[in-house]
């Protein structure tokens, strides 16, 4: 019986993160469809370029949420009982963020793969969901990041290397579980798959920047240039 309740726990987090917010939110507020726009993500970084701050930023707290729920989901169902089910539903959370079943994507009549986004804002939710002051640090360290070194990509990396740092130290000060470095690991695998091409990118500085860097870097380039 407590098997079949994991599987199916299990599979609820995997289609609550499927849930393509990202594309939803930004069909409805603009009528454009979030995969033709930029790296045709689904998550908020891209939702922000298709919309604006206020979509992308509506977009990232709906999907803070799946990795959230589904560790709520567990504690409601085991009463805390299962610290692996703990981490597993979030890591499923994040695999629907970045490979949708709602997001089929078909070649020649045939399926090739489910498209998503990266993971970076389900991961932060699975977080939160284990240890809620967790958003507390990473949520604004994030911000610190993108608008400081101003890649979307190593904002994103860097929630679930946060979340490893963070359940690190709680092991050893305040005894928690060990599971939970194991689902920053994970996360942060997950993560470092997803955005192969932009660490390709970043490893060749033909990386997007954003922010004040982005405006900085263009200003160097025009001096340089005259």
């Amino acid at each position: 019986m407590q098997l079949l309740i994991a599987a199916g726990v299990l599979l609820a987090s995997y289609l609550i993160g499927s849930i393509p917010f990202g594309l939803i939110v930004v069909k409805i507020t603009t009528g454009k469809d979030i995969r033709s726009i930029e790296s045709g993500r689904t998550g908020g970084t891209n939702a922000m370029r298709a919309g604006g701050f206020w979509v992308g930023f509506s977009t990232a707290i709906l999907d803070i949420l799946k990795g959230a729920v589904s560790v709520w989901l567990v504690r409601w169902v085991g009463d805390g009982a299962w610290p692996w089910l703990e981490i597993l539903a979030p890591i499923m959370a994040i695999l629907g963020h970045n490979y949708s079943v709602f997001l089929p994507i078909y070649e020649n009549g045939r399926l090739v793969r489910f498209s998503g986004g990266a993971g970076g804002a389900p991961s932060l939710g699975g977080a939160f969901g284990l240890w809620w002051p967790s958003i507390l640090i990473i949520f604004p360290l994030g911000f610190f990041i993108f608008f400081g070194i101003g890649y979307a990509s190593v904002t994103t990396m860097s929630v679930a290397f946060l979340a490893i740092i963070i359940f690190t130290i709680r092991f050893f000060t305040a005894g928690s579980p060990w599971q939970y470095i194991v689902f920053g690991v994970a996360a942060e695998l997950l993560l470092m798959w997803s955005l192969r091409p932009n660490i390709k990118r970043l490893l060749a500085g033909t990386e997007r920047m954003h922010g004040w860097r982005a405006k900085h870097k263009e200003k160097q380039e025009q001096n340089s240039g005259g």
